[in-house]
């Protein structure tokens, strides 16, 4: 696994780089009411980049481990990523110990969270398990690592948001760059900069994009870009796994794809387009599964 240079950092990253907002989050996370931020002790290993994936940030408070990550695109594989990280960081922290002592060596205790905000409809709170990647389960793993989701787009995990202000106004500001990125009209540089200009106006995260504004317009650039990107592979990946199944004559296949592809936010004419089938029975479809 090589490092990825061209790894780009994201918004919600250069946010939660200071230690204030860093500590704000995991206070509303946590139901804590910390003051001093020099509590909190980074440990972000910057160098840990893995098949283009990096980890976003790490820190040690009350003798436990966080690992935060932020994705705006639906990866159940987090649970195996985040066992690299976890990986590296323990050796890091042990790496003075030695390991063949008689005494047992502590380390802090892993707590494994990732922020969603992607397009597709996911519930406020959700859980991944890196045992339902084996490829022969068992009801009780040796190895289990477990990721909780949560949903950080505008109008979810309501209470959450409540506590934590920088969290809410990440989610605002990340609603009005996708509102603007729609408008045919508007290109995208423009999206953003009128994105940032109305958040300053209206007190959204102003001194943070004041402070930081050619950085997070360009850095959004390549986020939006980004998404869109993942957005046509998927649906690519979508079109080549029907097409084969299809041909095996996996009509059970063919109704995960179009599922998964509603999941996505897809409408159901886009969907009709891609599988040929009619609109009628895609929405029964889509009907059955959700009932």
């Amino acid at each position: 696994m090589k490092a990825n240079v061209k790894y780009k950092d994201t918004i919600f990253r250069m946010l939660y780089r200071e230690k204030e907002n860093l500590l704000s989050l995991y206070n509303a996370m946590n139901g804590k009411d910390y003051k001093n931020p020099e509590e909190l002790q980074v440990v972000t290993l910057e160098n840990a980049i893995y098949m283009g994936m990096k980890n976003d940030l790490a820190f040690i408070i009350d003798m436990n481990l966080y690992l935060y990550e932020h994705q705006s695109t639906y990866n159940p594989n987090i649970p195996l990523r985040n066992l690299f990280y976890i990986a590296d960081e323990y050796q890091k922290l042990v790496v003075q110990k030695s390991l063949y002592s008689s005494a047992i060596q502590k380390i802090p205790t892993p707590r494994f969270v990732v922020f969603y905000n992607g397009t597709r409809k996911v519930e406020d709170r959700s859980e991944f398990r890196l045992s339902s990647a084996y490829e022969n389960p068992t009801e009780d793993p040796d190895l289990e690592l477990r990721v909780t989701m949560f949903n950080v787009n505008e109008g979810h995990n309501k209470e959450l948001m409540e506590h934590c202000q920088t969290l809410r106004e990440y989610a605002q500001y990340v609603a009005r760059v996708r509102k603007y990125a729609s408008i045919e009209e508007m290109s995208l540089d423009e999206a953003v900069e009128r994105a940032v200009d109305e958040c300053i106006e209206e007190g959204i995260l102003a001194e943070f994009l004041q402070q930081n504004k050619a950085e997070v317009v360009r850095v959004s650039i390549y986020e939006y870009d980004k998404e869109k990107e993942e957005k046509k592979l998927r649906q690519a990946e979508y079109e080549a796994g029907f097409e084969s199944g299809k041909e095996a004559g996996f009509e059970s296949g063919r109704k995960d794809v179009i599922i998964s592809m509603h999941r996505e936010g897809m409408d159901i004419e886009q969907i009709s387009r891609i599988v040929g089938l009619g609109i009628s029975e895609i929405q029964k479809m889509i009907e059955n599964e959700v009932g």
